[in-house]
């Protein structure tokens, strides 16, 4: 099956889904020694709202790429988690404002700090010729899904 774009050829595909797929167990391995009780999708969601501050639930909802029913229910869960909590919006009383709770930052730094350990150990194994092309295309790509880099949200919510 072809889908490559203008730009992108099969080979390019193939490499990044294989990283991704690295990258997924990175991130399943990294939860699953903190709250085996919380999903990537839900993980996500706190991330988003590390990186992001408070958000209304049909922002949050768009950026997960989710139905608001589904986000709804995320929500309903990491409430009962403790990890977030649900407060009217200061500026409009219909909206609901989804904040992650200090649990949350802090569960988000702990896994974050395993990914960090274990991608250094990953990378650590990579000839150096090669780290400098790594990185600009990690870069690249990040951006071109419009994902901050690391050290621009973390530093967020540790001020």
């Amino acid at each position: 099956m072809q889908v490559s774009g203008d730009n992108v050829n099969e080979e390019t595909i193939d490499a990044i889904l294989t990283a991704s797929r690295v990258l997924v167990a990175i991130a399943a391995r990294s939860l699953a020694d903190d709250l085996q009780d919380v999903t990537l999708a839900q993980y996500r969601a706190l991330v988003v709202l590390a990186q992001r501050g408070p958000q209304h639930l049909s922002d949050l909802a768009d950026e997960l790429a989710v139905h608001p029913a589904t986000a709804t229910r995320m929500c309903d869960r990491l409430v009962t988690k403790n990890l977030i909590q649900r407060t009217p919006s200061d500026t409009d009383r219909r909206q609901i404002e989804i904040t992650a709770t200090d649990a949350a930052l802090s569960l988000v730094e702990r896994v974050s700090l395993r990914r960090r350990k274990e991608i250094a150990r990953i990378a650590s194994s990579l000839p150096l010729a090669s780290i400098d092309s790594l990185l600009v295309g990690l870069r690249a790509f990040s951006n071109a899904a419009a994902e901050p880099q690391e050290k621009d949200w973390v530093t967020k919510w540790f001020l």
